[in-house]
């Protein structure tokens, strides 16, 4: 949770401090350019690599508190984050584009993989980041070797592996500001020379930076726990196998809206007062909240005949999320002011299968080819009760609906719906390295799409928020696609390396299904495609000292997957649909300057244009609703960079000292993508910049460390979201933990 630097693959070595095999290459300089990545399904210098690709070291991030991927968007410019009330409904973007959708049967533009494995549902991708290794954010359409619902790009993540000795770590941060205490724990365990393990277990727990005046309590806060282990088993010189299984339980009170904005009515008077985004208060009397469980298992076999490595993996994952939301925002039903409260228990489960077939690296023509499956299935029980009032004669006071002489009712309704995707694929990327300077890259993927789902609503009494009885409905989509890659590389030194290419990107089809179905919105949304160009530069400079990577890009999306009006049945509606044509053209630059061993300079800076170039009109030709062409996709901020500096100090007295600084800064941005320019205005997130700071000492072989830090230094307010819809036409606002200073102290044992 902290806004610190954007790292290219360089800062794996660079950054901190521990494990002691990471400050031993601080303090030998290891050339920058030599750092490995697996961004193209086979180990690659990062240097090498024709893409845009941020890495983020798991060290690095664990050390300063971050720990999952709402963090990430503080290290990398071309990444955001759309927080919400709960985890299923979070959104990802990169260079400005992503898909913001209630529905079980949409998918996002942005793709979570870890260790090879999808992760299906975009709220499994929001939890705790168990012993990484690194992260790596692959920029732009990614279809061609990770597949669908990669249109907007991949967050790869590669876990840890055990290592040759027993050995571990034990860890425990306590930060202020509600609470906050962070436990971590692992441990290496060789059982032969041929099977090793590692096994890690985590713990979190978190008050809350937000006062529930009626309930007492803080919340938006959490309490996590997980357990992970890794077993690789060597049975042959030739094949390797390694079984990973993991499982996590959370229960976050979070993420309760403030109405930060004033009602026109009434309900001003039994609200806090409203301070923008430097509201800390609410009075809900139900606390909104996720409940979580998850868990899985892999197996990965890499088994190597004549020179090429054939790759199997194979996984199953099972996700349940519940959610419990107040969605009126007040201390208690009121007349004329209804209370509004939703339970809804989500389940899943996945299952993927992936062979691939890997070349030698140093040959004239280089691929990967393969074939993969996977079936998602999804089903929901959603529940939305309400209390509604009346009195006669109306009063001109607030007055609770427990107040003598009101006549209640007790609208409700409970709808059952879900959906089942399932994905075949065949796909193959190879290079042509023409010259010892000049390669030529080509692929392609064929991709086929099938989706169900089904929808039951029951409404005993309608009322606000909740439509009629509706089902059962069941509906059923097929698509085909076919995407790829082209692209050429040159090295103009053995210090540079130019490349340019185009990339398809491809979304599947999907329906807008929700709790509130009803007839005019059964239709099916059709795929979504992404045409990009991107020309890129990786320098290495300075003796490997300096690492300079420069990208542009444009790209174009077609039948874009949002809200947008449309004419059914004679009557214009605003649902999920095909909107029209959006695009993103922007500029990047990543640099890692290591000057001495142990002195790292890094950072990033991007410019991002993304906008509407046109929506379509529904069919009578009305344009109220449709957002205009020019308009700012909502989460681009034009500009967003960040830089750090880490310096370490050895042999002061018996320890080596570790200062750090580290500051990102970001332009406004929009929140609510919405057709009404006033609305636009009002939910424009304001720029903001942030200052960290941490100081630590550490033995001159890491067996410890312990840190102080103080996040946000300057005591930088700022929204993550701002929605309309709130009481009496006030403006809900979602308030993260880093829009406060706070303080912490981490400490760490190596054995």
């Amino acid at each position: 949770m902290q806004r610190k630097i954007l790292i290219t693959g360089a800062a794996i070595a660079a950054l901190m401090t521990a494990a002691p095999a990471l400050a031993q290459t601080a303090s030998e300089g290891v050339d920058l350019s030599e750092l490995v990545v697996t961004a193209q399904k086979r180990e690659q210098k990062l240097q090498d690599v024709p893409a845009a690709i941020s890495v983020l070291s798991g060290d690095a991030l664990a050390a300063r508190g971050s720990v999952n991927l709402e963090s990430a968007q503080y290290l990398v410019p071309t990444l955001n984050f759309r927080k919400s009330g709960t985890t299923i409904n979070q959104t990802l973007f990169l260079r400005g584009v992503g898909t913001s959708t209630f529905s079980i049967a949409g998918e996002p533009s942005v793709s979570t993989v870890v260790d090879g494995v999808v992760l299906s549902r975009s709220g499994e991708a929001f939890s705790d980041l168990i012993d990484v290794e690194r992260i790596e954010v692959l920029r732009g359409p990614q279809g061609t070797l990770f597949g669908k619902n990669t249109s907007a790009g991949v967050i790869n993540i590669v876990t840890k592996r055990p290592g040759d000795d027993f050995g571990g770590y034990v860890e425990g941060g306590y930060f202020s500001g509600g609470g906050e205490v962070k436990l971590r724990a692992g441990v290496d365990v060789p059982f032969s020379d041929l099977v090793k393990g590692r096994f890690t277990v985590s713990y979190g727990s978190y008050d809350g930076n937000i006062r529930n005046l009626t309930r007492g309590t803080r919340v938006n806060g959490y309490e996590h726990w997980g357990v992970r282990g890794v077993i690789v088993a060597d049975p042959r010189e030739d094949l390797s196998l390694t079984l990973i299984a993991d499982y996590r339980e959370s229960d976050d009170d979070c993420c309760a809206e403030l109405i930060g904005t004033t009602p026109t009515n009434l309900t001003a008077t039994v609200l806090p007062t409203p301070r923008g985004d430097r509201t800390r208060h609410v009075t809900q009397d139900l606390i909104t909240s996720t409940k979580e469980e998850s868990g899985g298992v892999s197996l990965q076999a890499d088994w190597s005949v004549g020179g090429n490595v054939v790759t199997y993996i194979g996984s199953y994952r099972q996700y349940d999320n519940t959610e419990i939301r107040d969605g009126d925002w007040l201390p208690q039903a009121y007349v004329g002011f209804n209370q509004l409260h939703d339970l809804g228990p989500q389940t899943s489960n996945t299952v993927t299968q992936e062979l691939r077939l890997t070349s030698p690296a140093d040959q004239t023509l280089t691929y990967v080819v393969g074939a993969y499956y996977s079936r998602a299935e999804t089903d929901r029980t959603f529940t939305r009760n309400n209390i509604v009032c009346t009195l006669a004669p109306t009063p001109t006071v607030l007055t609770p609906c427990t107040a003598p002489g009101t006549v209640i009712t007790r609208p409700s309704g409970t709808a059952t719906f879900g959906s089942v995707f399932t994905n075949y694929a065949l796909f193959g990327q190879g290079e042509a390295n023409l010259t010892d300077r000049f390669r030529l890259i080509a692929g392609l993927r064929f991709t086929s799409d099938e989706l169900s789902v089904n929808h039951q609503r029951v409404s005993p009494l309608t009322g606000p928020g909740i439509q009629p009885s509706f089902g059962p409905f069941t509906a059923s989509t097929s698509n085909d696609n076919l995407s790829g890659k082209a692209g050429a590389q040159f090295d103009l030194s053995d210090d540079s390396t130019a490349y340019a290419t185009y990339s398809r990107g491809y979304k599947g089809p999907a329906y807008n299904v929700f709790f509130n179905l009803t007839a005019t919105g059964t239709n099916v949304i059709e795929a979504e495609t992404a045409d990009s160009f991107e020309v890129g530069l990786k320098n290495t400079l300075l003796d490997g000292r300096l690492i300079l990577n420069l990208a542009a890009y444009y790209a174009t999306y077609d039948n874009f997957q949002a809200n947008n009006p449309d004419l059914v049945a004679g009557v214009v509606v605003t649902r999920f649909t095909n909107a029209g044509t959006i695009s993103t053209r922007g500029g990047e630059l990543d640099f890692l300057f290591r000057p001495m061993a142990d002195l790292n300079v890094s950072g990033g800076l991007a410019y991002t244009d993304a906008k509407v170039d046109q929506f379509k009109l529904p069919t009578n030709g009305v344009i109220t609703g449709v957002i205009p062409s020019g308009t700012t996709l909502a989460y681009a901020p034009r500009w967003k960079g960040s830089v750090a500096i880490d310096y370490r100090i050895r042999d002061v007295g018996p320890v080596d000292v570790i200062l750090g600084a580290q500051g990102s800064f970001q332009s406004k941005q929009l929140s609510q993508f919405d057709a009404n320019a006033a609305v636009r205005n009002v939910t424009t997130i304001g720029g903001y910049g942030l200052v960290d700071l941490s100081v630590g000492i550490a033995d001159r072989e890491d067996r410890y460390q312990i840190t102080a830090q103080v996040k946000n230094l300057f005591d930088e307010s700022f929204a993550s979201a701002i929605t309309s819809g709130g009481p009496g036409g006030s403006f809900r606002y979602l308030i993260p933990r880093e829009a406060d200073r706070y303080y912490g102290v981490t400490a760490r044992l190596n054995f």
